[in-house]
């Protein structure tokens, strides 16, 4: 299969289902800890609501697996979600398709959507090298004017973050393999943006006096890597129940994007 076919494909339906368990091992990895119980604990259980990218990513995988690019060296530059109902520990049947794929010269942009009753996931992927094959440009966006912070924090990164957070379902080798990572350009394995989008997500809740369990949406750009063992520093711009924020490490910007509660 070629990229130019790749537009509007559809992959197919995918019954998604995790246990209380599953719940709570992702609950973890984006950093929650016996402080806030109801992340924790089986016992009245509020499931964090971005754990629902991690359940469609098989969609993003079945995407790689058509043979028009090598999913091993694509990134995940990109993440929105909607959040319809809250995540139950039950079956959820989900359905996915590719919703654009944009060639940009030197790399090429695809867009994978997951849609089913509890939420709207979409995956933007990148191909680095890989354009120039006739296919369409992305329109034209304009920059986000510059974050005014009004409430900041800071989050851990543990050394194993990344090796823990591969348990939640995302095992591409760039987050465990030295070599693979070295290959990419990379200094050595790197956090998944969902991780970082997760661990942002539970922590920006408090800026808008939220619950981290009450996320109704997010849109989020990768700008840069993380890498497990640093101090992910959040500067968020807040209205209301929602929150502009900007991630840094070391002082760049590895992350930016929007969170509603």
């Amino acid at each position: 299969m070629h990229l130019s076919e790749l537009t509007g494909f559809d992959l197919g339906t995918r019954r998604v289902d995790f246990s209380a368990d599953d719940a709570i091992l992702y609950a973890l990895a984006v950093g929650a800890s016996s402080s806030s119980l109801d992340l924790v604990y089986e016992q009245d259980l509020r499931v964090l609501p971005v754990y629902a990218c991690a359940l469609g990513l098989w969609a993003v995988h079945a995407a790689g697996d058509l043979g028009a690019y090598d999913r091993t060296r694509s990134l995940h530059v990109g993440q929105s979600l909607t959040v319809y109902q809250p995540l139950r520990p039950a079956p959820i049947r989900t359905h996915g398709h590719v919703r654009s794929v944009f060639d940009k010269g030197r790399l090429t942009i695809i867009e994978i959507e997951v849609l089913s009753s509890g939420f709207l996931a979409v995956y933007t992927i990148l191909l680095p090298g890989i354009g120039g094959w006739g296919g369409d440009p992305p329109a034209p966006s304009e920059r986000p004017a510059p974050i005014v912070p009004d409430w900041t924090g800071a989050v851990d990164v543990g050394p194993d973050a990344a090796t823990l957070y591969r348990l939640t379902g995302d095992k591409h080798p760039v987050h465990i393999d030295p070599v693979v990572a070295a290959n990419m350009g990379l200094e050595r394995p790197i956090l998944h943006g969902l991780a970082t989008m997760g661990m942002t997500a539970r922590a920006v809740a408090a800026a808008v006096g939220a619950h981290p369990a009450g996320l109704s949406a997010a849109q989020v750009r990768f700008s840069k890597p993380v890498y497990p063992g640093c101090e992910m520093h959040i500067a968020a711009e807040t209205r209301r129940n929602a929150a502009r924020v900007e991630v840094s490490v070391d002082a760049a910007t590895v992350m930016s994007g929007t969170f509603t509660f």
